[in-house]
């Protein structure tokens, strides 16, 4: 963070020891007389399996085991693939090793498990696999053209084909209507640590499986259903995250047959993914192209917006791709903007490659995308100035709560305001000028301008914990679980500021579904609005419990007792019990202030404006990213510093989709982008020192008045970033940006 801090800035507890090694990673952690296990994976996008022959991988000194579909199907695993439910949903099983049929290059078809890495590699190139290999589908148009259509959705209203019919009788009577098809390219998540778990099995016919997740209740749920076991027998721990960013958050077909093996071997089974199976296996994500219409009056008012999208849902489903790709998108449509009718219809289909899934947007990404590049197109359309253009459109706060045509309530926002302010601090103003000297020196300046609302966090409800170990400590309990995100600092602040006592009081703890709090991961920009939320309700629990022991301890009445810096007392006099105190003394009287609490709160609605502007090297297709601002309402801002850091990782995954990232694939469905030295992730010089300002609207409908803020930056980048290269080109391309596309552009 760049200046002075803020006067209420701490560090994170978190830091210290990541910044000195002493993380406990999913590899960190080596389980006594483990095994290791090695994935045999699929060579082909679509073949048929005539037959596997593992004698000769079985026979090598140190293997344990090796494991096919049979193995599986006899410990009665079933499919892995438990999406949302969604009417006319086609959903294919998703087996843990490939059955008669590999769908997708990378599919785990057999698992060897050795006493080491080394041993189970050399067995695994021993398994011979005979294939027939068939066509695969692999483009989205041939998808289509193919019938491999998993969902066809045309939602958020509630009778789709009256308000499509009025939809188009406002297109043909409007003033002005402006159309755009953007292309959202596949990108591959590349968390800094890859997945991994280590699975056991227990005399007591329990299982545990230690892996990385965003919550381990939704992935032990997910689990427990493949394998046809109550909640109850299988654990899931996790410790510290190497990034998740959604890729993390569900189930997969590995820790399956990871916990299928550890049972039939009885001993713990490690497996570690590395890079290239990472990028063969890990859930992918966007892979959409969108077709929006906008109808104008006469005087540039927003009539109607029809949207048309193409999704990919991959090989299987996973467990939100469909959702992602549907209603997610859907619902971050109208944005910042009055738009009184909207139309929304995505066909999903089925591609022979990697299953898509949550990442860093979710779906807000898309839509803001085509959203935003459509109304550029709208102010080139009507000759309206495109600031203009959008200022004139945007919902005032005098209309909140406002009720959109897509059937979501906006509680709060100010969003005039915060596209001023980011309007100002861009310096919008003085463009024209920047301008002129880059043309001077035979370079091509743009500006983009992106506003943006999503939707975050909402139902279910999280729970948490707060539980009185002894030794004048007390521990906040999480569902959820952080991947950077500062919850041990956030959570522990929060509790020791509610309750009145020392920070260094409070610790956090995560990750083990033996803690039995509901709870759905930290996704989807919820973690603070939901558990946040859970933990002040916990914090009036315990108070409430705590109220009546000291009443008893006091000797006053209940209604006399008040709290206040750690202590309750009886109002008007110097007696007192410390909350510590009390929770001692309520154990030797057989009562006990360990409480957990659980709210429900409606989602909330992030948004703001993100300017960028960038600079273009005609004779060589460079394009550099010169500066970017970022004005966001993310609500009551409990800690600015991981509110700016949210912001800027958000904005620089944004700008590498944006720029270069590209998973590409080619016809046969080998994915050509299968590693670093193809795929390009975005690096520091990329990037300039981003200003960040926060524009706060306390949200009305939580007990913190916050909003999310993971998502934002990826949310608006996409829009500004490309606005502005169009803006620069006078034409526009498709991401990702790259030098070659802006060449072409430059002298086509």
């Amino acid at each position: 963070m760049d200046g002075p801090k803020p006067a209420n800035w701490k560090p994170r507890v978190e830091d210290d020891a990541l910044l000195r090694g002493l993380g406990h990673f999913t590899d960190d952690v080596q389980a006594p007389h483990q095994a290791i296990a090695h994935f045999v994976r699929s060579p082909h996008a679509l073949a048929d399996i005539r037959s596997i022959d593992t004698a000769a991988a079985r026979a090598l000194p140190g293997v344990l085991g090796v494991f096919t579909h049979e193995d599986m199907t006899a410990a009665g695993a079933g499919t892995v693939s438990h999406p949302v439910p969604m009417p006319g949903l086609l959903v294919r099983p998703w087996p843990a090793l490939a059955d008669g049929q590999v769908v997708h290059v990378g599919q785990p078809v057999a698992m060897v498990v050795a006493e080491t890495l080394a041993i189970a590699q050399d067995a695994a190139e021993r398994v011979a696999i005979d294939y027939e290999a068939r066509t695969p589908v692999v483009a989205l148009k041939d998808a289509l053209a193919a019938g491999a259509i998993a969902l066809d959705w045309h939602g958020t209203h509630p009778d789709p084909r009256r308000n499509a019919q009025e939809v188009a009788r406002i297109f043909a009577d409007a003033a002005h209507t402006a159309s755009v098809r953007v292309v959202n390219q596949r990108i591959v998540v590349a968390s800094m640590e890859t997945r991994g778990a280590t699975a056991r099995y227990d005399a007591d016919d329990r299982y545990l499986l230690r892996a990385p997740s965003q919550g381990v209740k939704m992935l032990r749920d997910q689990l427990v259903a493949c394998l046809g076991l109550p909640a109850d027998r299988l654990r899931v721990l996790t410790d510290d995250v190497g990034g998740a960013f959604g890729v993390k958050t569900a189930a997969y077909a590995e820790y399956v047959a990871l916990l299928v093996a550890a049972r039939r071997l009885g001993r713990p089974v490690h497996w570690m993914s590395s890079r290239a199976e990472s990028f063969l296996s890990d859930n992918q994500a966007r892979d959409t192209i969108t077709d929006a219409e906008l109808a104008l009056d006469g005087d540039g008012r927003f009539l109607a917006l029809r949207v048309s999208a193409l999704a990919a849902i991959g090989a299987f489903h996973s467990s939100h791709g469909a959702f992602i790709a549907s209603s997610n998108f859907a619902r971050c449509f109208p944005a910042m903007y009055r738009v009184p009718h909207i139309d929304v219809r995505v066909k999903c289909v089925f591609t022979n490659t990697v299953q898509l899934g949550p990442y860093r947007g979710a779906g807000r990404p898309e839509a803001n995308y085509a959203l935003e590049r459509l109304i550029d197109e709208a102010a080139r359309v009507t000759g309206i100035d495109r600031v203009e253009l959008r200022r004139r459109n945007l919902i005032a706060p005098s209309l909140m709560p406002h009720a959109t045509a897509v059937g979501t309530r906006y509680d709060s926002g100010d969003f005039e305001a915060v596209l001023d302010k980011a309007l100002a601090a861009a310096d919008v103003a003085g463009f024209a000028a920047r301008r002129a000297r880059s043309e001077r020196r035979g370079r091509k300046r743009g500006l983009g301008i992106s506003c943006f609302l999503e939707h975050a966090g909402g139902a279910p409800g999280d729970e948490t914990a707060l539980i009185f170990p002894g030794d004048d400590r007390l521990l906040v309990r999480l569902a959820m679980h952080g991947s950077g995100q500062g919850h041990a600092s956030l959570y522990r602040r929060l509790a020791a500021e509610r309750l009145g006592i020392d920070e260094e009081r409070v610790g956090v703890r995560q990750g083990d579904t033996e803690f039995d709090l509901a709870g759905f991961g930290a996704i989807a920009s919820r973690s603070t609005t939901t558990a946040g939320s859970a933990l002040l309700r916990t914090v009036e629990l315990v108070l409430e419990k705590g109220r009546r022991i000291a009443a008893h301890l006091l000797e006053a009445a209940e209604a006399d007792i008040d709290y206040a810096d750690g202590a309750f007392r009886v109002a008007g006099t110097d007696r007192r019990v410390s909350l510590f105190e009390t929770a001692r003394r309520a154990a030797e009287l057989g009562e006990s202030l360990d409480t957990k609490g659980r709210i429900e709160v409606p989602q909330t609605f992030p948004n703001g404006c993100h300017i960028a502007e960038v600079e273009i090297d005609p004779e060589t297709g460079q394009v550099s990213l010169i500066a970017y601002t970022a004005v966001d309402d993310c609500g009551t801002v409990l800690d600015p510093v991981l509110v700016e850091g949210q912001v800027q990782g958000g904005i620089a995954q944004g700008v590498g989709q944006a720029l270069c990232e590209d998973a590409v694939y080619d016809r046969n469905g080998q994915l050509l982008a299968g590693s670093f030295m193809d795929y390009a992730l975005p690096r520091a010089d990329m990037l300039p020192n981003f200003t960040a300002i926060a524009h706060p609207v306390p949200c009305t409908t939580n007990p913190l008045g916050v909003k999310g803020t993971g998502e934002a930056g990826t949310t608006g980048a996409l829009a500004a970033v490309m606005n502005a290269v169009t803006h620069a080109l006078g034409k526009p391309i498709d991401m990702p940006a790259t030098p070659e596309k802006i060449w072409r552009a430059c002298h086509g």
